[in-house]
């Protein structure tokens, strides 16, 4: 082992230490210091720190610009969760951060398809509160959400970092790009998902959360139950809708502050360049974005096409027009030529019923009004797949 990696594991084993720490609390104060166990486990030649009572973390199993996702256990159940750290200094990191809080807690029911928050924790400088949405008694939340509603960072000390912890179903099967990409096609694993990737959108639309950033390395697979479930993950770019509307019932009768997400604008142009809507690139659009990118990641996922994404050089499932040489996004080229005609199916060899070929037309229209909500979407997955 050389110095550089040395240091590097030094620096994890840290990193490691301070994510227990900030998970051993409850519901502290501000000024309330963590209360800690620790002990040594040793396996081989491998020693590793574990804090009690709350989590232990196993390994870490993704990394991104501003966080990184550890596998973990609970101590108490013994079940497997996912433990994702979010650095809140930079005020873009902080608004990422607090999008996806927002967005999560504010969902009262859970959903199938859609990941499940256990718990957020914010920490700073050894200290730890466990968050609630609209925790207005918290100091360190309220300058969060300052920082992100400013544009500049209002903590103090700005030397000392602050974190947020979300804790979360952990997702053993991958994301959708590994799993479809791994395995032979299947047509009822295609059918399965459209299900499920319509039901998981009409349920976030119905309660008032646009996505914005639906693609297939945001969706996460589950295997728990023996097949494959998905869950919609990664709310960093979320919009969670409000103000618009009155009080009304749901589809269980429910009372509920009804708001139609496909009336409210959203101007920040932002999401994955191959699954952005034509009217994103604008910035000026509605839910409908989410369904546009829905049917780029169907269509890729029924036909297995690909690209090469120029950062990660990993292999993605995508569609896009050939221009030339060059392959473009569908968003951009319908910008760029809004009469064009999409060549549903791709595959010469494909066995794409006409149901599906209509609803894919239908859901990646120019027009954003030409498009079905989430709901209109979900009943006609429901009725492709079963003539299927």
């Amino acid at each position: 082992m050389n110095a550089r990696t040395g240091t590097q594991n030094a620096h994890v084993k840290r990193e490691n230490a301070n994510v227990l720490r900030s998970l051993t609390v409850g519901n502290t104060d501000d000024n309330e210091a963590m209360e800690e166990d620790s002990d040594f486990l040793k396996n081989g030649s491998l020693e590793r720190k574990v804090m009690a009572p709350r989590y232990s973390l196993l390994r870490e199993v993704g990394r991104g610009s501003y966080g990184v996702v550890y596998e973990a256990i609970a101590r108490r159940s013994g079940a497997r969760v996912a433990v994702k750290k979010l650095r809140c200094d930079a005020p873009e990191n902080v608004e990422l951060a607090l999008a996806e809080f927002w967005a999560l807690a504010s969902l009262e029911k859970r959903h199938e398809n859609v990941v499940q928050l256990e718990e957020c924790v914010l920490q700073r400088n050894g200290m730890a509160q466990k968050m609630s949405h609209g925790n207005k008694r918290s100091k360190q939340y309220l300058r969060l959400v300052e920082t992100s509603i400013k544009g500049e960072r209002v903590l103090s000390q700005p030397e000392e970092p602050c974190y947020l912890w979300f804790v979360m179903e952990f997702c053993e099967g991958g994301d959708l790009n590994q799993f479809i990409l791994s395995r032979r096609p299947d047509p009822r694993t295609n059918n399965s998902f459209m299900l499920q990737l319509t039901s998981a959108v009409a349920f976030l639309h119905e309660n008032n959360i646009v996505h914005r950033d639906l693609k297939p390395d945001n969706i996460l697979i589950s295997e728990r139950s023996g097949a494959p479930v998905l869950k919609v993950a990664d709310f960093g770019l979320s919009k969670v809708c409000a103000g618009l509307g009155g009080a009304g019932k749901d589809r269980e009768g429910e009372n509920r502050n009804v708001v139609n997400v496909n009336k409210f604008w959203l101007s920040s142009a932002c999401g994955s360049d191959f699954y952005m809507a034509p009217e994103v690139w604008e910035g000026h659009y509605t839910a409908k974005a989410d369904i546009f990118a829905l049917g780029i990641i169907i269509w890729a996922m029924l036909e297995r096409i690909t690209f090469i994404d120029a950062e990660s050089k990993r292999e993605l499932l995508g569609t896009y027009v050939r221009q030339g040489a060059d392959i473009v996004p569908v968003g951009e080229a319908l910008l760029e030529n809004p009469k064009m005609v999409l060549n549903i199916p791709q595959r010469r060899k494909s066995s794409m019923s006409d149901g599906v070929k209509k609803l894919l037309q239908d859901m990646l229209a120019v027009n954003p009004q030409d498009r079905p909500n989430a709901l209109e979407l979900q009943n006609r997955v429901d009725q492709v797949t079963c003539a299927a």
